[in-house]
């Protein structure tokens, strides 16, 4: 196995196997359900070779691997005997949010690759088309958009498998719902079959009733590439099935059970969820609509700006099927396809981080991050250069904010699911070939990029003037360095002795312990507090010249909840050296048996090329505790 250390590593830091209820993956993210997130070590998996990051969001425990991570997927699943998609129930209630997400994100995930790469094939195809390669009455017109129109033509046969699998539904039972859903008979009542009556006529919810079941009236709907019936459908299959499992002996359970639910399932899909799912999924279209329509631009404006973020917390995923179920029911997405821009943004703020730094280690991160955001696939451009350095990422969402703008402006829309990055241009081109609305989505991507990049490329990093490796025979005197003060008073003890693999071994960056015998902790530098846990028993702190310092004071004393801990200040506070930040009761802790051996770290200390500890036993407050050789 390629990635077997990394696997058996991951597997070891998320709890071992027994704490993994479920485990998939989307483009660059293995998506872990997790028993107990705390038996999780993140700070181990955050700075561990292969790892990108760790987030938390939506109920899942999400490593970002980068654009291998199918590979490191399958080995994940070799190492731990995991079955892929298999859910065990951990008791634990989640809330309606995270409920939500988890969902669609389980629904939709597992044919991200495909739904991409079908659009990709019907966007080329339509280009081809409309600069006139390709005539739309041709065979290879004809068979090229069969395959583009497969997957989602078919969605409720698709998301029938994907949904029933998420609520533990017989896959072949949602499969078959979704197929009785698209079922060519019944389909063509509804293109050409005259209805028996129509109701809410002139509404949104306008709908025709061409035939009853058991004298019910049907109120037939078009299924075809549609999103919420089937998942609803499935989710109320998932709890008949499990109704009649209770009760039908295990000797015929085989075939008598989806026997009983689909003809419950099926005619309840038709005549009741069909219907309300269908009129909910235009609601949604027409407010979707509704909202775009009162300023475009700013709808656009404000997708761009926070389409990162969104992602960065896994939340697009409840902007997904708002995408898809516009283009199902409207044929076109006017405002979440206002994020195109995004990826080319900070694409560019990457490009302009490559010309600009003379940090080898971040060039070296940036290169294939730059190649993969061209691709559309910005996770290692945002957790690996973009994120961590802050800067540059507020500058691609000012340039992902614009190229919406201009979207909106322009009436950019998406009428297609496509592919990402460059693969995701043709989705814009319309009915009418290439229009306005089509040169709004180029023009939005240029202007993404050239005004991430320019902007970058003026501001610079701040590291510019400074040669990170001096070259060989070069004098010693063009290494700078930082001196970084001691925050506690105490007694010195080396990183190795402290009782966390995550400290102790370096994983989290180089420095030095104290075990302290004062309860204050004050300013190392001056600079500015960048995370103050809520619990107060750590501190992270970026100096004016770049150096992220982390003190965490005791071990494991998260679990205190805050108490015996009093700050002094705020995140985002401007600081001096010599400051006061933050008050504990060492001899509380410690009575609560608490370790209270505190690690002083430089967490960036890959951006350095030495960390040099004290030689001193015990240390006072303002006296020098580690020497950060630039």
């Amino acid at each position: 196995m390629k990635y077997e250390k990394l696997a058996k590593d991951i597997v070891k830091n998320v709890g071992g196997k027994e704490n993994v209820n479920n485990l998939t993956h989307c483009v660059t993210r293995l998506r872990f359900k997790l028993k107990d997130e705390s038996k999780a070590n993140t700070d181990t998996l955050k700075n561990m070779d292969g790892v990108v990051t760790v987030i938390k969001s939506g109920g899942q425990y999400q490593v970002v691997i980068g654009n291998h991570v199918a590979d490191v997927f399958e080995d994940v699943i070799a190492i731990g005997g995991f079955q892929s998609g298999a859910e065990e129930s951990d008791g634990k209630k989640v809330g309606v949010f995270n409920t939500f997400i988890d969902t669609i994100s389980g629904v939709f995930t597992p044919i991200l690759g495909v739904m991409c790469a079908t659009g990709m094939i019907k966007g080329f195809n339509a280009l081809l088309v409309a600069l006139h390669v390709l005539s739309s009455t041709s065979g290879t017109y004809t068979i090229l958009n069969a395959i583009g129109d497969s997957l989602f033509y078919f969605f409720p046969i698709i998301l029938g498998y994907t949904s029933a699998k998420k609520f533990k539904l017989n896959e072949i039972v949602g499969m078959a719902t979704g197929a009785a859903l698209v079922y060519p008979t019944i389909s063509a009542l509804t293109s050409s079959g005259k209805p028996l009556y129509n109701i809410f006529t002139g509404s949104v919810l306008q709908s025709s009733v061409y035939l009853t079941f058991l004298g019910i009236p049907v109120i037939l709907m078009s299924y075809s590439s549609s999103v919420i019936p089937i998942i609803l459908s499935n989710y109320v299959g998932s709890k008949i099935e499990k109704g009649f499992k209770k009760v039908i002996p295990d000797v015929v359970k085989t075939f008598l059970v989806p026997f009983f639910t689909l003809l419950v399932t099926v005619p309840l899909a038709f005549i009741i969820i069909g219907p309300i799912a269908t009129w909910a999924g235009k609601l949604i279209g027409a407010a979707t609509l509704g909202i775009y329509n009162l300023s475009p631009i700013a709808a656009g404006l404000f997708i761009g700006a926070f389409w990162q973020v969104f992602v960065i917390f896994g939340l697009h995923w409840g902007l997904v099927p708002i995408l898809i179920n516009n283009i199902s029911v409207l044929h076109y997405d006017p405002v979440i396809g206002t994020m195109l821009a995004a990826s080319f943004a900070q694409t560019g703020v990457v490009g302009a981080v490559i010309l600009r730094t003379k940090n080898k280690k971040l060039r070296s991160i940036a290169i294939p991050a730059f190649i993969s955001g061209i691709f559309g696939v910005t996770e290692p451009a945002i957790y690996g250069v973009t994120l961590p350095k802050k800067k540059p990422f507020i500058i691609s969402c000012i340039g992902a904010s614009i190229g919406g703008g201009i979207m909106g402006a322009l009436g950019s829309k998406m009428y297609m699911m496509g592919g990402m990055g460059i693969f995701a241009i043709p989705s814009y081109i319309g009915p009418k070939g290439l229009d306005t609305g089509f040169y709004g989505a180029i023009i939005a991507v240029i202007a993404g990029f050239l005004i991430g990049f320019i902007i970058m490329f003026i501001m610079g990093l701040g590291d510019e003037n400074v040669s990170q490796e001096p070259a060989q025979g070069e004098k010693s005197e063009l290494v700078k360095q930082e001196v970084v003060i001691s925050p506690l008073k105490g007694i010195v003890k080396p990183l190795s002795e402290v009782k966390d693999e995550a400290f102790s071994t370096g994983a989290l960056g180089k420095g030095i312990a104290i075990e302290p015998t004062e309860g204050k902790v004050v300013a190392p530098v001056d600079g500015t507090v960048t995370t103050l846990f809520p619990t107060g028993h750590a501190i992270g702190i970026t100096s004016k010249n770049g150096a992220e310092i982390l003190i965490h004071i005791g071990m494991d004393t998260v679990k205190l909840e805050g108490k015996y801990f009093t700050p002094k200040v705020k995140q985002g506070d401007e600081i001096k050296l010599g400051q006061e930040l933050l008050e504990f009761d060492f001899k509380a802790i410690k009575n609560e048996g608490y370790s209270v051996v505190s690690p002083v770290l430089i967490t960036n200390s890959d951006s350095y090329l030495d960390i040099i500890e004290t030689d001193k036993k015990e240390i006072n407050y303002k006296e020098n505790l580690l020497t950060v050789m630039i």
